[in-house]
C-alpha cells in the first residue's frame, strides 16, 4: 500500500492541564512512613518524593512531546472506539505492516526503541528486506486512545477485533504481522487464533493461554493452591517472589478497579506510586530502577496516563478480561494457528528454571500446545518490558520469526 489513507495529527497537551498537574503535585499530602528502606512495604517515600519534586520543577513535557511528535500520529474511530496510533513507514523493497500492542502499565512509547530498527533495518546494520511498516496503537482506554464513555466492557479479546478492523478496513492491509507483550501478547495471540489466515505470523513475549483470566479466581495466579511442601529453598523463595510481584496488582485490578481509580485519578503522586512499583519490581534493574528507566523516561510514561485521565479505564481492562471470559472462535489445534515466535527473559524465569532450560520448560508445559510455535528464544537479561529493556534481542527475534513468511 503506497498511499496512507489518513491525515496526521500531532500530540499536544494544553498549558491548563500542565498547570493543574504542577498544582496537584505541590499540594501532595504525604503519608507517614518508617522502616521501609528496603521497599518491603511498597514504594519508598523518599524516592517518590524526590521524583515528584523533579516532576513539578524540572521535568519538561514539551521536550518529550517534541520527541513523540517526531513520528507520525493518527486518531481514528474504529467501531466507535477512539484509537490513537504512531506510525513509522517501512524503508525497504517490500515492507510488511506490523502492529505492536502494549500492556499495563505500558504506553505506546515503550516501543520507541524498536520502532526505527524495525521500520528501517538498513540504517541499523540490518537487511532492508526485513523492513516493516510499523503501527503502534495506544490500547483502548490507555494514553491517547481515550475516553471510553460507551465502552465499559473493553478487554483484550475485544481489542483484537478492533485491531483487525483497523488494519484491514481502516488502513486497507490485506495481510499483516502482529506482535505484543504483557496483555498485548494476549491481544496478539487472539489475532493469531481468530484471524490466522490474514496474518503472516505473530511474535510475543511469554506465551500464556488465552484463558489466563477466565474463572472464579482469575485474579490469583496460584489458582488458590498452596505452595507444595518439601521444595528446595531456592524454588520456594522464587515462588514467593513471583507471587508477591503480581498478587496485589492482579487482585486489585480484577476485583476493585473503580475503587482504586478514584485516588489515582485525583492524585498524580498516588498514580505515579502505583505504576512505579510495577516498573521497579517487573524490570530487570538489579535494585536500581534508573538503570532501566531514567527519571524523564518514568515521567513521560506517567504523563501519557495522567494527561488523558486514562488510569481508570486502563485498569478496568483487567476486570473485563475476567468478567467477559475468552471463548474460542474455532476448535482446531493448535488454538493459535498463526506461526508464533516467543521471546522469554530471565527476570521472569519460572521457579527452578534457568535460562538455558527456559525453552524446553515451555515445550514441556501445557501452554506450548496452544501455539504454532516456530521460533523460541530465551535471554539471560531483560524483564517484563522486553522491547524497552533488550531492544536489540527483541528486534532480532522478531525479524527471525517473520522472515520465512514474507511474501
Amino acid at each position: 500500500m503506497n498511499d496512507f489513507p489518513l491525515e496526521t495529527t500531532q500530540i499536544h497537551v494544553s498549558d491548563e492541564v500542565l498547570d493543574d498537574l504542577r498544582q496537584r503535585l505541590a499540594l501532595t499530602r504525604w503519608p507517614q512512613e518508617a522502616g521501609n528502606e528496603d521497599w518491603y512495604y511498597g514504594v519508598r517515600r523518599d524516592y517518590l518524593q524526590e521524583l515528584v519534586e523533579y516532576w513539578r520543577t524540572e521535568y519538561d513535557w514539551r521536550k518529550a512531546e517534541a520527541a513523540i511528535n517526531a513520528y507520525e500520529h493518527y486518531r481514528v474511530e474504529v467501531d466507535g472506539v477512539p484509537v490513537h496510533f504512531l506510525r513509522k513507514p517501512g524503508v525497504g523493497p517490500n515492507p510488511i505492516p506490523l502492529i505492536l500492542t502494549h500492556g499495563w502499565p505500558w504506553t505506546f512509547w515503550h516501543w520507541v526503541k524498536v520502532v526505527d530498527p524495525l521500520a528501517d533495518p538498513a540504517s541499523f546494520g540490518g537487511d532492508p528486506a526485513d523492513a516493516f511498516d510499523v503501527i503502534v496503537p495506544s490500547f483502548p482506554g490507555f494514553g491517547f486512545s481515550t475516553p471510553l464513555p460507551d465502552n465499559p466492557d473493553m478487554n483484550y479479546w475485544k481489542v483484537a477485533d478492533l485491531w483487525h478492523e483497523l488494519m484491514t478496513k481502516t488502513l486497507g492491509y490485506s495481510k499483516y504481522a502482529a506482535a505484543g507483550c504483557d496483555v498485548g501478547a494476549m491481544v496478539t495471540g487472539q489475532l493469531g487464533h481468530k484471524y490466522a489466515d490474514e496474518l503472516y505470523a505473530i511474535h510475543i513475549g511469554s506465551g500464556q493461554k488465552l484463558t489466563l483470566f477466565n474463572g472464579d479466581r482469575g485474579w490469583d495466579l496460584s489458582g488458590g493452591h498452596p505452595i507444595p511442601e518439601g521444595l528446595p529453598p531456592a524454588v520456594h523463595a522464587r515462588i514467593v517472589e513471583l507471587e508477591k510481584r503480581f498478587a496485589t496488582h492482579l487482585a486489585v485490578h480484577v476485583l476493585d478497579p473503580s475503587t482504586l481509580s478514584y485516588g489515582l485519578s485525583d492524585s498524580p503522586a498516588g498514580m505515579l506510586a502505583w505504576i512505579l512499583q510495577r516498573w521497579r519490581s517487573w524490570s530487570d534493574n538489579g535494585g536500581d530502577l534508573e538503570t532501566v528507566f531514567s527519571k524523564d523516561d518514568l515521567l513521560t510514561h506517567a504523563m501519557i496516563f495522567w494527561v488523558n485521565n486514562a488510569i481508570g479505564t486502563s485498569i478496568r481492562t483487567y476486570s473485563n478480561n475476567n468478567r467477559y471470559p475468552w471463548t474460542p472462535s474455532h476448535d482446531r489445534h493448535p488454538t493459535i494457528e498463526a506461526p508464533t515466535g516467543i521471546t522469554f527473559v530471565a527476570h521472569e524465569n519460572p521457579p527452578g528454571v534457568t535460562t538455558d532450560r527456559r525453552v524446553q520448560h515451555f515445550l514441556d508445559s501445557d501452554r506450548a500446545p496452544w501455539y504454532n510455535h516456530v521460533n523460541l528464544n530465551a535471554h539471560p537479561t531483560g524483564g517484563h518490558f522486553i522491547p524497552w529493556e533488550i531492544p536489540t534481542e527483541w528486534t532480532t527475534d522478531l525479524r527471525n520469526t517473520f522472515r520465512p513468511y514474507r511474501p
